[in-house]
């Protein structure tokens, strides 16, 4: 079982396009909005865990969903506003990042935390499918004589 990250061939050349070109997911007035947190995935036996860098991002302010085996986690970072700005580049705004499971995977099952800028998701693997081996014998047949 393995784990996908969605859009490869759009998000992820896009932001590493952007990282190369010193400029940021959108830049648009002189402000930099919109961003895509890093994100790291390790598998144990037993499950696969998500971590995602999240930094000055409240935990009220990020969704996890998980329909149709693709988990979904999505949120917003505010800018900082202490005065005028007049030089920005820590990127602002909403971020979405969506990961294809295995099928099987139960979403009361998955639990979240958040520490120190991480947000860290544990997504139990699901249980492998085995074949189901149906018996043969006269016990549970039944003759119909005519």
């Amino acid at each position: 079982m393995t784990l996908m990250l969605r859009d490869p061939f759009t998000t992820e050349p896009l932001r590493l396009l952007n990282s190369f070109l010193g400029s940021s997911p959108a830049v648009g007035n002189g402000k930099v909005t919109g961003w895509w947190p890093t994100l790291d995935v390790h598998e144990t036996e037993g499950e696969y865990v998500v971590l995602l860098d999240v930094p000055g991002v409240k935990p009220e302010d990020v969704s996890i969903e998980l329909e149709q085996q693709v988990l979904t986690v999505s949120g917003a970072r505010a800018p900082f506003s202490a005065g005028e700005t007049k030089h920005l580049e820590r990127p602002y705004g909403s971020f979405v990042r969506t990961l294809t499971l295995p099928k099987g995977v139960e979403s009361d099952e998955i639990v979240a935390d958040y520490r120190d800028g991480v947000l860290e998701v544990h997504v139990p693997k699901p249980a492998a499918v085995q074949p189901k081996k149906i018996p043969i014998g006269s016990s549970s047949a039944k003759v119909i004589e005519a």
